[in-house]
């Protein structure tokens, strides 16, 4: 299983410096790293097996698995629930006249589709590390460790001291671009949703809840939604030209090992995608208020500098725009918490004395 997922383990390092927060990592490392796990699983034939077996008499097996695989599979929606020796021979796949068949052909994306996913997860990531370019890892410079010299720590703290003074009102930009992408990965969720049941055709967007109430049901009047979507066992139909020109079908029946995965990743990923939707829309809301709220971001800025002054950080507050308040948000995530109460001090000092000059 290590070989499986041992290829993404370097997605669990954790960056020196942090530009985002919580909910932002949720997207770009928890869901990217279990949708290429995922993605990979279903490549591994070490545990699954061949993704699909197919036996018939007339045609050479592995000529029946390629032609299968290739151009799908179908089952009698009407006869899923059938009970085997009774009213059909294998539940989904007895053949009656004239009922509706449903073809199956998405088993061969899977595992593209669901790397495909990881990407469009990652593109907000992408386009906030290319935005902000290093701003606060150069701004940080060595004041995320405790272990610093005087001289340095005096040098590093004049620096940020001046920068903001210089660039005071002037960061909202940066700012905005953030709150971009964050709008970003909550139009990405959403819009995964939508796409996965696209893509399931429509049997997506109620399928958790549908196995939810199917192990709710009692066992006579169960209809396993899993065995709709992602069936184990099929049929599959074979042309092959006669000696006279006359075409003749060959019917195999198909065993699909890999939906026995397929149905467990998507019923994960149905919660999965619905929590996280849920949880980025609150972190939106949780923005907006921010934005229009200065109080509010007073008291945030007091809860990141608990060693600081009150009296310090309101002072502060009064004095920052959005922009200047995020950037010096951000800096207490990453800065010492005893250097950035002497930051906060400073950054005071500087600014009450520009005022008065």
């Amino acid at each position: 299983m290590f070989d499986v997922f041992g290829s993404v383990k370097g997605l669990l390092k954790l960056d020196s410096v942090c530009i985002d927060n919580n909910v932002f990592r949720l997207h770009y490392k928890a869901t990217v790293i279990v949708l290429i796990a995922f993605s990979l699983l279903v490549t591994s034939r070490q545990y699954i097996g061949d993704p699909i077996d197919c036996i018939t008499d007339e045609i050479p097996p592995h000529v029946m698995d390629t032609y299968c695989w290739i151009y799908s599979t179908f089952t009698i929606p009407n006869r899923l629930n059938g009970r085997v020796g009774v009213d059909v021979i294998q539940p989904g796949v007895s053949n009656h006249e004239g009922e509706e068949i449903k073809y199956h052909k998405y088993y061969q994306w899977v595992c593209f589709v669901l790397f495909f996913q990881a990407i469009l997860f990652y593109i907000p990531r992408y386009l906030w590390k290319t935005w902000e370019g290093g701003r606060i890892k150069m701004l940080v410079l060595d004041l995320n460790c405790p272990m610093v010299t005087e001289d340095c720590k005096a040098d590093r703290k004049k620096l940020l001291v001046e920068y903001f003074a210089t660039n005071l009102h002037m960061q909202n930009f940066y700012a905005i671009r953030f709150f971009i992408c964050e709008v970003l990965n909550f139009v990405n969720v959403v819009g995964q949703i939508f796409f996965m049941d696209f893509f399931l055709d429509g049997e997506f967007s109620t399928y958790g809840s549908d196995v939810v109430r199917f192990t709710e049901m009692e066992p006579e009047e169960r209809g396993d939604p899993m065995a709709r979507v992602f069936p184990k066992v099929t049929k599959c139909t074979f042309h092959k030209f006669g000696p006279s020109g006359t075409v003749q079908n060959f019917d195999g029946l198909c065993v699909l090992p890999l939906n026995i995965v397929n149905e467990k990743i998507y019923v994960f990923l149905w919660f999965w995608f619905v929590v996280l939707s849920i949880i980025t829309g609150l972190s939106l809301l949780y923005r907006i208020i921010v934005c229009f709220g200065s109080d509010v971001r007073m008291y945030l800025l007091r809860a990141r500098s608990r060693l600081a002054p009150h009296e310090e950080i309101e002072a502060i507050a009064r004095k920052c725009q959005i922009g200047d308040w995020f950037v010096l948000y951000q800096l207490g995530k990453n800065i010492d918490p005893l250097i950035y109460k002497e930051l906060v001090s400073d950054l005071v000092e500087k600014l009450e004395g520009k005022e008065q000059v």
